[in-house]
């Protein structure tokens, strides 16, 4: 039995300052996540330059702007995202950063061990090659895609050298914040179905901690979830996301969830071994039966404790000898 492996989305929370970033850092380490996990660009490789926003970016920053410009005042620099890794490594968390664009993904192959590729690339197939040949395990992100895309994905990394096993596949909604009524948590399962061999996880952007939670109890091994110092501040991201408390609080469920779904053997636990004796009931003489007597069932009860005959052989109690004299109250 494994742990799920809980990845803290820092994504753009930190508003383009390293300062907030090393902040949502070591909020992540509190919590007690696997990994803390950015979002890395340049802004001139990824967008043109009069790119509109989406519409949850517009309401939720409350800016009219175009998305270069939007970018551009979050993006961080490599030497911010080294100085970020080697921040992670002093506080012994899994630094992580999804790459938008081809130079930004060689440069992480230096820093992580791990591949996050953004729903955004589903169908990028160059940019899913670019990632397949540095080898690394891949995390598959398939918000706004259909099965079929999600196939073509899986062959393309696969077909690359990315073996089955190395592949988690996460379920999303790309919407900031994701209705309940939009997540479709069941998706998940037909993934799973679908392609053998691979993990399968879930991309959390409802509000609250409910659903990663059920996603977990579904079978998730991943799960990925955007959290902020303050839901209040200005950025896309920030009213989606957890506040330091709810991470916390997530992740103490997961881990919970974790323990109780257990190995799947259906067999008493050391502490119910202990209670089955006082618990499970044993056949009981309900009147003196002498030695000899044919036993019919209206001399026997039912009664606790469970340390006599059990109550499961009563067919073979009744119709057979008594061996020995019964006074009214013993166990059989």
């Amino acid at each position: 039995m494994s742990n799920t492996f809980i990845i803290a989305e820092a994504g753009v929370n930190h508003n383009g300052d390293i300062n907030l970033a090393k902040k949502l850092i070591d909020v992540a380490f509190d919590a007690g996540v696997d990994a803390v996990k950015f979002q890395t660009w340049k802004t001139e490789l990824l967008v043109t330059e009069d790119a509109r926003m989406a519409n949850y970016q517009i309401e939720n920053t409350l800016r009219e702007e175009t998305q270069f410009q939007m970018l551009k005042r979050l993006e961080l620099s490599y030497s911010d995202f080294i100085l970020l890794k080697k921040y992670c490594d002093e506080k012994n968390i899994i630094f992580m950063s999804t790459p938008d664009e081809e130079q930004s993904a060689t440069f992480l192959n230096n820093l992580q061990s791990i591949f996050k590729i953004g729903s955004g690339e589903l169908t990028n197939i160059p940019f899913l090659r670019h990632i397949a040949c540095f080898g690394k395990p891949v995390i598959l992100s398939t918000g706004m895609g259909y099965l079929s895309e999600v196939e073509n994905a899986i062959l393309t990394l696969s077909e690359a050298g990315i073996p089955l096993s190395d592949i988690t596949v996460l379920h999303a909604t790309t919407d900031y914040p994701t209705s309940p009524s939009d997540v479709n948590l069941r998706a998940m399962t037909t993934i799973e179905n679908a392609f053998p061999g691979v993990t399968i996880g879930y991309s959390d952007h409802t509000l609250g901690i409910e659903i990663p939670i059920a996603a977990v109890a579904l079978g998730a091994k991943v799960i990925e979830k955007h959290f902020t110092l303050d839901k209040t501040m200005q950025g896309p991201d920030h009213k989606a996301s957890l506040e330091p408390s709810e991470l916390a609080n997530m992740v103490s469920a997961i881990r919970n969830i974790d323990r109780a779904l257990g190995d799947g053997w259906k067999i008493p636990t050391k502490a119910e071994k202990l209670n089955r004796n006082i618990v499970r009931k044993s056949i009981i003489a309900r009147i003196n039966i002498p030695i000899g007597t044919l036993i019919s069932a209206d001399m026997l009860e039912i009664k606790r404790p469970g340390n006599g005959i059990s109550a499961a052989r009563w067919d073979e109690v009744v119709g057979s000898i008594a061996k020995k004299n019964y006074r009214e109250g013993e166990l059989i």
